[in-house]
């Protein structure tokens, strides 16, 4: 079966049976697609929208993706996503429910995935451009992260942050801002950017503001893909820092369908030397090799 007839086959599948095409896909040896957030109830396969207690009434929501091989009772690593800012020419519309890096690292499988939200100043939606209410941010991660681990199986000593563009910075930003938020990740996987990169402005953006966040890692490991984190070899100390060059213009014919341009999460998305050893680095650090 050549490859447009299989794209066909997966579709009709996906709209008559609800098969998650995304994985599917990938047993395919096709590009990734990243599973469509709906408001259903949480299930293996599905990635759904959720709202907080303290935000019901409100549009501020997270996705849950739970794994296809997820099993109820059974603890399973959990990846944290943030996503980039709202980002036309690469295609990037900042929201919870447009996020892929994460389910691209995963392939879909074995964890947990959670798209967590930047809060907007009114309290009321999700922001997509830089941070909003910073410590809103923060508080919703340290409140719903250890909820959603205890109702789903996340496995509490098996978190990793990961993050691109705006993300990648919020991997510090926002999940090293103080001890307590910072106790939950086992490693960081971040995309383009890095806090402490460059000055854009917001508060407690220098590189010295940066340092010290970065330390609360504490030694743990951080894959570091991609362009802007050069400055980070000069601060070994800090942390297992193992640097990744992501060859975009590589790994597509730019541009390229949903692949515009070269600042993109999407690499995780299709089979290449580069994925394959960001996928090793994770499942090693998450002790599943």
């Amino acid at each position: 079966m050549n490859l447009p007839l299989k794209r066909l086959w997966l579709h009709v599948l996906n709209l008559l049976i609800g098969v998650n095409i995304g994985y599917a896909n990938e047993r395919l040896g096709l590009d990734l697609t990243t599973p469509s957030m709906t408001d259903g109830h949480p299930a293996k396969g599905l990635r759904v929208r959720q709202v907080a207690p303290e935000y019901v009434g409100t549009e501020v929501y997270h996705s849950l993706y739970l794994p296809e091989d997820w099993e109820n009772g059974k603890k399973h690593p959990v990846l944290v996503e943030y996503t980039g800012n709202r980002f036309i020419e690469a295609g990037s519309t900042g929201q919870v429910k447009d996020a892929n890096f994460g389910y691209g690292l995963s392939g879909g499988k074995r964890f947990i995935w959670i798209c967590m939200p930047y809060i907007k100043k009114s309290g009321q939606e999700n922001e997509v451009m830089w941070w909003g209410d910073r410590e809103a941010t923060i508080q919703y991660c340290k409140d719903n992260l250890p909820r959603i681990c205890q109702q789903f199986g996340g496995d509490s000593k098996n978190i990793f942050i990961c993050g691109f563009s705006r993300g990648a910075i919020a991997c510090s930003y926002i999940g090293l801002a103080d001890n307590e938020i910072s106790s939950f990740w086992k490693g960081m996987i971040t995309h383009d950017h890095f806090d402490g990169q460059k000055q854009w402005g917001y508060p407690q953006d220098g590189r010295s503001y940066a340092l010290k966040r970065i330390a609360r890692l504490k030694g743990k490991p951080v894959l570091v893909c991609g362009k802007h984190a050069e400055y980070l070899k000069n601060y070994q100390s800090l942390a297992q820092f193992t640097f990744l060059p992501v060859p975009t213009r590589e790994i597509f014919q730019i541009p390229e369908g949903k692949v515009t341009h070269p600042h993109t999460d999407m690499w995780a998305h299709r089979q290449s030397t580069t994925r394959q050893i960001a996928r090793d680095w994770l499942l090693q650090n998450a002790g599943l090799n």
